[in-house]
């Protein structure tokens, strides 16, 4: 029999309903007090039969505030007892759940207060939020009052004054569902992004990088609008900015020196400090933007970090069937950073005392520490790698290092595959293979690629997130936005036509269940979503790109490949239902502008290369080039029914590899030789 203690612990457990999940996230709940429901009909089903208001409570489980209010607060029985009494009390893992995250933090937003997670919001039984906030300590601290003074304050509201809850939540909910604003905006020209680009490029930190002031994110969107404007208008300081931004974050301790891989972001201007969290997106991002850097500016540092960057993916992020996993946590046993950082001692033992010192002269090892008394590796008093002796002896000390953290206890790891990020991840992957002739990175790329087509495909339609055979979480528009640039860029690398066909396939579902018939735009949420209060529709720059934005980029690309105004239209339609957004706040758009710009001037490069050349050198020339935007492709014998009519039937001259370059439908003449395509892709990626 058991004891009676042991018993009461089964029935309290009992009514927490996150066992089953598949979420890390959930299950990292599943054992707490409190009587937890996932997102579901079920939950909400449940409030209405109880007349309880809903605590939302969302995170995700590489977050560092979601563990401590976790701890502080939903593994405290005292607090459990109130939550379970007064609220029905549902877990959402936003990574999971992009589309419900995304309109509950709005709403926080319109309740003038500044978004994070773990987001805590307080909703009618209807799912209409009414009230909410961020992390809450379990006594009054940071100026926050205690958890459960407002747990109790919000519940007898709820009950006590129903008409003004009721009043909130309309209003709320109201405002949500016309967050895209309405009317005429300016339109996207040269001159406009030219500006832009000159006004932006202040804004950035001119010693370290990032946009000045902590904390610093890498922030994908602004720089890539940055670096494609500096490179299609000139601007040197532009270029400056990014080159500088990227150099000291690959120097910094937000990049993992031993095992690669950038952390999520930065608490201090320097890049020193990271959160330690290591996200897919991020490192995708941050892969393809390098790459891109590099082409123009062939840093030695660039290169390593991509190729170091990649080596993690590869041994850490892989899934079993090849695709990639979401996230590794901040945190491993109980403490921020733990698994990352040093002391000097730990590196003498490790390396020997004449090793350690070299090493610590280069990353910044002291007695004393860099952060709460440990050392954060890093290299910011180095511009640049050191000779190549100096960099092979640091090679071979970092290969010990690392080979000994993998003796500690490692943070956790989301091995959940979400089809959006997977897409970031392949997108880069393909153009890195490509550029730095790693026909290995390609295939990790189709690897990947194919997990997503097979896996998280139902009934030809994309499941947001799946882990261990199991996902259920529809997919978002982001999914396809993020899989068809993840398709084009494979069509670029292989020439396979399997990847285009499916790029214009998923092009036609979106149009079908995300397309806003009535304003333009596609939907965050499907027309078939049916568990969300409003279908909101963005294209406002948030740490990955908005779909809005992307599928401006690649309806542009599926133009320039097939030919067919369709999807010219359609970008343009996207331009035309954010217009009035982009006048309010052109800086909260920098993806859509960057994205703009394939419209303006859609680049084509096409190699056709001879038989006899099996590497062609203007290959070679056209991958040395920065062309941001522009789609490329090497073909072999004759180029079909691809690209401007004036392309059509095109072939190798006399035998000679030959290059076409085109901007719409105006192509240049064709080109043999690597200085001839130098100049043709110069004339083509600017404008005076």
């Amino acid at each position: 029999m058991k004891p009676a203690i042991e018993d009461r612990k089964d029935k309290i457990m009992s009514r927490n309903r996150l066992g089953d999940e598949s979420s890390p996230y959930l299950l990292q709940h599943k054992d707490n007090p409190v009587h937890w429901w996932a997102w579901g009909p079920e939950a909400l089903a449940e409030a209405k039969t109880t007349g309880k208001p809903i605590l939302l409570s969302v995170g995700y489980s590489a977050c560092h505030w979601c563990h401590v209010m976790a701890h502080e607060s939903f593994e405290d029985d005292e607090t459990a007892a109130v939550m379970n009494e007064r609220f029905v009390n549902i877990k959402v893992d936003r990574e999971e759940r992009p589309d419900i995250d995304a309109i509950y933090m709005g709403a926080l937003h319109k309740l003038n207060q500044q978004g994070g997670w773990p987001l805590t919001m307080f909703l009618d039984s209807d799912a209409r939020p009414f009230w909410g906030g961020t992390y809450f300590p379990k006594v009054p601290t940071y100026g926050r009052p205690a958890f459960i003074e407002v747990l109790e304050r919000i519940s007898d509201a709820y009950h006590q004054q129903p008409e003004k809850v009721a009043g909130n939540a309309n209003a709320i909910t109201e405002a949500l569902a016309e967050m895209t604003e309405s009317g005429a905006g300016p339109e996207v020209t040269d001159p406009l992004i030219r500006e832009i680009t000159g006004r932006l490029a202040h804004l950035v930190d001119p010693t370290h990088g990032g946009i000045t002031g902590a904390p610093k994110f890498p922030q994908w969107s602004f720089f890539w609008l940055l670096w494609r404007g500096a490179i299609r208008y000139r601007n040197d300081a532009a270029k400056q900015a990014v080159i500088t931004t990227l150099e000291r974050m690959s120097q910094g301790g937000i990049y993992d020196h031993l095992g690669g891989g950038f952390a999520r972001y930065s608490v201090d201007e320097l890049w020193l400090v990271p959160h330690f969290e290591k996200m897919l997106y991020d490192n995708a991002l941050l892969i393809d933007l390098m790459t891109e850097v590099w082409r123009e500016t062939k840093s030695p540092l660039l290169q390593a970090r991509v190729a170091e960057t990649v080596a993690w993916l590869s041994r850490e992020m892989v899934v079993e069937g090849g695709g990639f996993a979401a996230a590794l946590d901040a945190d491993s046993e109980g403490e921020e950073g733990k698994f990352y950082v040093w002391s000097a001692e730990e590196i003498e033992r490790v390396l020997g005392a004449e090793d350690a010192a070299v090493f610590a002269k280069a990353y910044d090892v002291t007695l004393d520490g860099n952060w709460e008394g440990h050392t954060i590796l890093n290299r910011l008093d180095a511009k640049t790698l050191g000779s190549d002796g100096e960099d092979a002896k640091l090679v071979a000390l970092r290969a010990k290092l690392l080979d000994a953290r993998a003796g500690r206890i490692r943070p956790g790891w989301d091995d959940k595959v979400l089809a959006d990020w997977n897409g970031l991840m392949i997108a880069a992957l393909a153009r890195a293979g490509i550029v730095f002739d790693r026909s290995d990175w390609v295939t990790m790329a189709r690897t990947a690629f194919t997990y997503v087509t097979e896996k998280m495909t139902v009934d030809g339609r994309i499941v947001h997130s799946i882990r261990h055979g199991r996902g259920r979480a529809p997919g978002t528009a982001h999914d396809y936005a993020n899989m068809i640039w993840a398709a084009l860029r494979l069509y670029q690398a292989t020439g396979e036509n399997a990847y285009l066909a499916k790029a214009i396939e998923w092009v036609a579902i979106l149009d079908r269940h995300y397309w806003s018939e009535d304003a333009g735009g596609y939907f965050t949420a499907a027309d078939d979503t049916s568990d969300v209060i409003v279908r909101l529709r963005t294209a406002s720059d948030d740490a990955t790109p908005a779909a809005n934005a992307t599928m401006v980029s690649n309806l542009a690309a599926l133009a320039t490949l097939t030919g067919d105004s369709r999807f010219v239209r359609r970008a343009e339609s996207i331009m035309r239902a954010f217009s009035a957004d982009l006048a309010k706040n052109l800086v909260a758009h920098t993806g859509l502008l960057a994205a703009a710009m394939d419209l303006l001037a859609p680049q084509l490069v096409v190699i056709v290369a001879s038989e006899s050349e099996p590497h062609s050198a203007l290959g070679a020339v056209a991958r040395s080039m920065s062309i941001p935007g522009a789609v490329e492709l090497e073909v072999r014998g004759a180029i079909g029914a691809l690209g401007p009519p004036a392309l059509h039937g095109k072939s190798a001259e006399d035998g000679r590899s030959t290059a076409y370059v085109c901007v719409g439908p105006q192509c240049s003449l064709p080109a043999n030789s690597e200085a001839q395509l130098r100049q043709a892709v110069l004339d083509l990626r600017s404008v005076a």
